[in-house]
């Protein structure tokens, strides 16, 4: 009987152990098995470019967003984001009755982190079961594909349309459908084309099926015109019971902002695409996407924090590309969000884990804003100053773009050493003496000079930078403030010790400046964010910012007063997420892991939206996906777990602490020379 007992016993466990095993989270899949339409928050897939999001209906996208495509309408007389022609959206009809949620059961999402694709699929009645998948093709930055599989469980006829229908604000809408006779396929390209609001910019989308089938059995394609905002091609086919049918639907969106002809060009890379053939399309996508996740974070330990730290990454990645000269917003291509606009949130947030992961696409940020240096130089002529001063909201001209009832635009001026910060680590990593002569020595002259105008000369020690918002947005109209003073200080410093580098001669005033610039201190010993602090609760990180990345406060007692005041003045809602990423990472670097870990998760864990755990930008926000958050948290464990440090030599590692939780953290692919480093226990 003992034995008996015994057994059953170990069979128990080992079952235990096996269901716990399967409902541990996979690390680069995420899975929505359970939808609800009203409590759902979309997930992005993007290659730098082109982001769409999903949607819980069946062959439905919410948006279609594209980089650069800006334009002045509606929301504060600035320029915004805009919706592009939704070049994925479906209709399906079976045996006559069109596809809908109402008549979908077990139907599933997930997101393919690894090779950056969207599944959906579902069971249709008793008639069929239907999956599909789509991509922004990372290879082709202005392409998408689609893969549909239905299969018959009885006799069935199915109609599939390719709908291109025109966003509300677009106008002048113009449709087209062409077919191009080929010896092994016919080409039909259903093409849209309209105005931006404005009329400053012409956008267009294309589209054409991909079927395996060849010339000759292909299915007949059908244009139908509905009104001047829609139209679709269709086609049908008859499947036998058991019988699986696949096809595609492969298109392109582009506007006059990133080609002189846009209409011609979408066609035309529309027809590339679909004769690259669907294998070459999926075969060249997961290979970009392969090179991409050569530089990875594992944590040996926590698979849950495993995955979402590859989608921390994920997104990272999608948001941004190399060789574009443009820089993600703070909610990348997931939308509308921010209108688009370019803010510190890329140099301070986002910048830094792209710099030290993929050099090449941080390079990229800064090529936006060497290019928009010249609208810089005309603002700070504008605001009476010398030099360059960078605008806290960017677009695609670089001037000015915050809307007046913001006081960030005329007074959050710490973006411009935030800017000159960003360039001179890119040459810490990369070691680009050629690309610091021709565009980082611009930028750091330039905004040397601007703060060497910007001071108020009162006395040693008191060349005061008076009148901004603060890093800490609640501070509105004050003097002296840390992170200010303390960013300021920096990029005058830093363009001193590239001119040494160069062989130029500095301006022998850059360093009498950067001397005399203020850090403030409470009579507690406690670095005080600016001259009328009096102890009350911030919105975001401010003096902790000056221990990382700037560097000025380096003495660990006092990294630790200052961590442990300003942590408890932080609300837990209506804070953006990044600041508890570095509290998580200076706890790490003073070897206290686990109150870093607890920095860590509150990081994040609180912004979780169903059903693909999604960040948003505050706790119980619902306005994701919050990258700027997501770089913060990332800087937390390539800085703060893993202790890597941007130096003038380069790219070192410092001691940290890691979670009592964690076996280990393990960082692939780092800089220029593609190096591992690790922390273990």
């Amino acid at each position: 009987m003992k034995l008996k007992y015994l057994l059953a016993g170990l069979f128990t466990t080992a079952c235990s152990s096996y269901t716990m095993a399967q409902s541990q989270p996979d690390q680069w899949v995420i899975n929505a098995a359970k939808i609800d339409p009203a409590n759902y928050y979309g997930i992005t897939v993007a290659n730098g470019m082109i982001g769409v999001v999903s949607a819980p209906e069946p062959f439905k996208v919410k948006n279609v967003v594209l980089a650069g495509a800006y334009d002045l309408y509606g929301r504060g007389r600035v320029s915004n984001f805009l919706n592009s022609f939704n070049l994925l959206n479906m209709n399906m009809d079976i045996n006559g009755k069109r596809v809908s949620a109402a008549g979908a059961s077990n139907f599933k999402q997930q997101l393919d982190m690894h090779h950056a694709a969207f599944t959906t699929s579902f069971d249709y009645g008793n008639d069929a079961a239907v999956k599909y998948t789509y991509y922004s093709l990372r290879h082709l930055p202005l392409s998408v594909l689609m893969d549909v599989t239905i299969t018959a469980k009885k006799d069935i006829t199915i109609s599939a349309a390719s709908v291109m229908e025109a966003p509300d604000a677009l106008r002048e809408v113009q449709n087209y459908y062409n077919e191009i006779d080929r010896p092994h396929t016919t080409i039909g390209l259903l093409t849209s084309t309209a105005k931006s609001p404005t009329g400053k910019m012409q956008m267009c989308a294309s589209t054409s099926f991909l079927f395996t089938e060849g010339h000759g059995h292909e299915p007949r394609v059908i244009h139908e015109m509905w009104d001047s905002n829609m139209h679709l091609m269709r086609f049908s086919k008859t499947l036998k019971a058991g019988e699986t049918y696949t096809f595609s639907i492969v298109g392109t969106s582009i506007t006059s902002a990133h080609h002189d002809d846009p209409l011609n060009e979408a066609e035309r890379l529309t027809i590339y695409a679909k004769l690259e053939g669907h294998d070459r399309l999926i075969k060249f996508h997961n290979q970009a996407w392969d090179e991409l996740w050569k530089s990875d974070i594992q944590v040996e330990g926590d698979p849950q924090v495993q995955q979402d730290i590859h989608s921390m990454l994920y997104h990272l990645y999608s948001f941004s590309r190399a060789g574009t000269s443009f820089s993600p917003s703070p909610m990348g291509l997931s939308g509308l969000g921010y209108n688009g606009h370019v803010f510190w949130d890329t140099e301070v947030w986002m910048y830094p884990s792209l710099l030290v992961l993929h050099p090449e696409i941080a390079r990229s940020l800064l090529d936006y804003r060497f290019e928009r240096l010249e609208a810089a130089k005309k603002n700070a002529f504008a605001n009476g100053f010398k030099g360059a001063m960078f605008p806290w909201e960017s677009a695609d001209k670089g001037v000015e773009e915050t809307p007046v009832w913001a006081l960030s635009g005329p007074f959050e001026h710490h973006i411009t050493a935030d800017v000159a910060l960003a360039a001179w680590n890119y040459y810490c990593v990369t070691q680009d003496k050629n690309w610091l002569r021709e565009r980082g020595w611009p930028i750091l002259s330039a905004t040397a000079d601007f703060w060497a105008s910007r001071v108020e000369r009162n006395g040693p020690g008191h060349y005061d930078i008076k009148n901004v918002v603060a890093a800490d947005e609640w501070a509105e109209n004050v003097d002296n403030n840390a992170f200010t003073n303390a960013a300021a200080k920096v990029n005058l410093q830093v363009a001193v010790k590239a001119a040494a580098l160069l062989g130029l001669s500095p301006n022998p005033d850059w360093a009498i400046v950067a001397e005399n610039i203020p850090i403030l201190k409470m009579p507690n010993g406690v670095t005080q964010e600016h001259a009328s602090y009096k102890g009350e609760g911030i919105k975001q990180a401010d003096v902790n910012l000056l221990a990382y990345p700037l560097k000025v406060i380096t003495d660990p007692a006092q990294v630790k007063k200052d961590l442990e005041y300003y942590e408890v003045r932080v609300p837990n809602e209506g804070t953006p997420a990044m600041t508890q990423g570095i509290f998580a990472l200076l706890y790490a670097r003073l070897g206290n892991g686990d109150k870093a870990y607890h920095f860590f998760k509150d990081a994040y864990e609180p912004n979780l939206n169903q059903p693909f755990r999604v960040i948003a930008e505050t706790k119980g926000g619902t306005n994701p996906y919050f990258a700027t958050g997501a770089g913060g948290i990332v800087q937390s464990l390539l800085m703060g777990f893993g202790g890597l440090d941007i130096t003038l030599d380069g790219i070192v590692q410092v001691k940290s602490a890691l979670p009592s939780k964690w076996k280990s953290i393990r960082i692939t692919g780092v800089g220029v020379d593609h190096k591992t480093y690790t922390v273990t226990k």
